[in-house]
């Protein structure tokens, strides 16, 4: 059995190249729709999901050509998504994502050539383990980005293409199916099948999402992730008989505790939001101790989703279907992955879609109890027979333990890695503060941007960055932490604020100071969650309070907004609240906040037009940084699009107090 290698690969890089370009896909519809709080044609992109109902007429042996051209399609649009513009990724992802589930599909009983006995089920559990513990080294090491999804990084899923083409070249997927199933249809194991491969897209094959959930731990929660699945892996190596031990009851339980500690880590950390205008704040500050109980029996328990994959392949290889009785599975599991995400999305932008997106509010915990519920459901209805166990169990190769010792310390190493920037001269008495609606790292174009941000805020280089619309650690961005990659790159100290559990535009500070007590606050909202980031800072023997803000709503929401404004701030000796307010200087909210507190802007240009003729008056500004009446302002600039790489102008002040 030295060639068992061969499955545990292929299927560890068709997982990740499915991972990939299926999150592409969904970030790139969501960027070219819902970003916009509208749905066109461009949503019909999620058809690419329902691609193998290309198999129906292959009611007998599988065609090489099938195999070949599927493989094709797959290395070149994966192979060339990072080099597209937003429309040419849906469109070169999801040919690829179809081409991926089909090719899964061809491939799913393939054996290594000249072996007669095989362990399909555990060896292709070991290649989505293998796939988990690649993915979140090449975001690690990206700072949550994957490098290889990157313009400089796209070399990497070229070279990993050619290996996979070899790889199925060393594969028989040529066998003929039964005359007769004698075991059942394989309908509820893959659909099975969709639901772990959905689960591990939308969180763990990008754990920088369930620290978002949580504010927990990033390294523990990186590297318990990446351990465990390079564990996995060489599980399947090595043909241990652990999974062999565990009964179906003892499965079941299993999953019944994961999807306990799952549901649990995400409803932990749920808000409980004002429920009208009059409602007090809402103040969520660090996390309670025991909060972090499911979060780390989640992450000790998640490998069972491994074990289930095992055991849906053994199912679908029992059935012995050809390949068109594979399509209704296949069709359903699409179909529930599809909804799954735009449950998920719902519970992001529930204002945005009405009135199917209004009943998901603060239900962010409701996709993932679906999904786990589903899983357990469907691997405890029937009990399958394991596959003839392979009585040579030879050690694998060194070369195997080197690779899987190489992906999780290079884990390590990005996990790890960190550099501050210095905040200059212990006494000084004045700051340059920025805020920055990023729009999910996307100009008004809705093309990528992340890279002429990070250029700009470097030219800038202020003490205290806000950043608004920076919630993308989510599905709809492709699980992309910008404020991780930002403050990384930066070396800044940051504070993501109100967590990805709530459904906020996501605020977020950064800063060249340490960040002290920090905090997130919600007021009522009508429209999307409104939550603010406070933090606090020491410079010069001075303690100064930040916020970064981004409110909506109705008219009654936004003085909601306001109001706790001023009545948090009120004791503050010196205050600086700056972010997205949506407002302009005519709005009574606005002017609540403006009766109380400096806008920089005005006070350097009472015209609101500066000298070079950038006129901020009326309905041109909404992004505004308000700073104690003790506090002064030397200078103050707004950068518009498109220079600002974003559909806001960027607007930064130097402000300052007396020694």
């Amino acid at each position: 059995m030295k060639k068992t290698y061969l499955i545990v690969l292929a299927f560890g890089i068709l997982f990740l190249f499915f991972v990939q370009v299926a999150g592409t896909l969904v970030e790139s519809i969501y960027i070219l729709d819902l970003m916009h709080t509208s749905l066109d044609a461009k949503v019909l992109g999620v058809l690419f999901f329902f691609a193998p109902l290309l198999l129906i007429p292959f009611r007998k042996k599988i065609p090489s050509l099938l195999v070949w051209t599927m493989f094709g399609l797959l290395f070149v649009g994966r192979g060339v998504t990072p080099y597209l513009n937003t429309l040419g990724r849906m469109l070169a992802s999801g040919v690829a994502t179809g081409a991926a589930l089909i090719l899964f599909a061809l491939l799913l009983t393939a054996r290594p050539k000249g072996e007669s006995k095989t362990e399909t089920g555990l060896w292709i559990s070991g290649g989505l383990a293998l796939a988990v513990a690649l993915s979140t080294l090449l975001r690690t090491l990206n700072y949550s980005i994957d490098f290889s999804l990157t313009f400089f990084g796209g070399w990497i899923a070229w070279l990993l293409g050619a290996l996979l083409g070899w790889l199925i070249s060393q594969l028989d997927w040529s066998g003929k199916p039964s005359s007769q199933n004698t075991k059942g249809k394989p309908t509820g194991a893959l659909v099975g099948i969709f639901l772990v491969l959905t689960l591990v897209y939308f969180a763990f094959s990008a754990p920088a999402v369930i620290a978002r959930w949580t504010e927990g731990n990033y390294a523990f929660i990186v590297l318990t992730v990446s351990l465990l699945a390079a564990g996995w892996a060489w599980v399947a190596m090595r043909y241990t008989r652990l999974p062999e031990h565990i009964s179906p009851l003892g499965l079941l339980l299993w999953n019944l505790a994961f999807t306990l500690s799952l549901t649990g880590t995400i409803l932990a950390h749920r808000v409980a939001f004002p429920a009208t205008p009059q409602s007090p704040a809402v103040v969520v500050g660090a996390s309670a101790w025991w909060q972090a109980i499911p979060l780390v029996l989640m992450l000790l328990l998640f490998p069972v989703l491994f074990l289930d994959l095992q055991i849906f392949v053994e199912r679908v290889k029992q059935a012995d279907p050809a390949p068109s009785e594979l399509v209704p599975g296949m069709l359903l599991g699409g179909l529930a992955q599809v909804l799954l995400v735009f449950i998920t999305i719902f519970t992001n932008v529930w204002g945005y879609v009405p009135p199917v997106s209004t009943f998901f509010r603060n239900l962010f915990w409701l996709p993932y109890l679906l999904l786990t519920a589903g899983i357990t459901l469907l691997v405890g209805s029937r009990h399958a027979d394991r596959e003839e166990t392979v009585e040579s169990r030879e050690k694998p190769h060194w070369a195997w333990a080197v690779l899987l010792a190489v992906i999780f310390l290079g884990t390590g190493f990005g996990v790890l890695r960190t550099g501050r920037v210095q905040p200059g001269a212990a006494d000084k008495s004045s700051l340059l503060v920025m805020t920055y609606n990023i729009q999910a790292a996307n100009d008004a174009s809705g093309e990528r941007s992340y890279e002429r941000q990070l250029a700009l805020i470097r030219q800038v280089s202020p003490d205290i960055l806000s950043m608004q619309e920076t919630d993308t650690a989510r599905i709809s961005l492709n699980n992309n932490d910008y404020v991780r990659y930002y403050a990384s790159m930066l070396g800044y100290y940051s504070y993501y604020g109100p967590t990805t559990v709530t459904g906020t535009f996501g605020t977020a500070i950064l800063s060249k100071y340490p960040l002290l007590n920090t905090r997130a606050v919600f007021t009522y909202s009508d429209q999307d969650e409104t939550g603010t980031a406070e933090t606090e800072i020491e410079v010069g023997g001075r303690r100064i309070t930040i916020y970064d803000v981004h409110p909506d709503g109705s008219e009654p929401a936004m003085l909601a907004f306001a109001r706790s404004l001023l009545e948090r701030a009120r004791d503050k000796p010196i205050v600086i609240a700056l972010g997205d307010y949506n407002l302009r200087d005519y709005e009574e909210a606005y002017q609540l906040v403006a009766s109380l507190y400096t806008n920089a802007w005005v006070s350097v240009y009472p015209s609101k037009i500066s000298p070079d003729g950038v006129d901020m008056s009326g309905k041109n500004r909404i992004d505004h940084i308000f700073v104690s009446p003790s506090m002064g302002v030397r200078n103050a600039w707004y950068v518009l699009p498109p220079d600002s790489a974003t559909d806001h102008p960027v607007h930064w002040a130097e402000v300052f107090w007396e020694k």
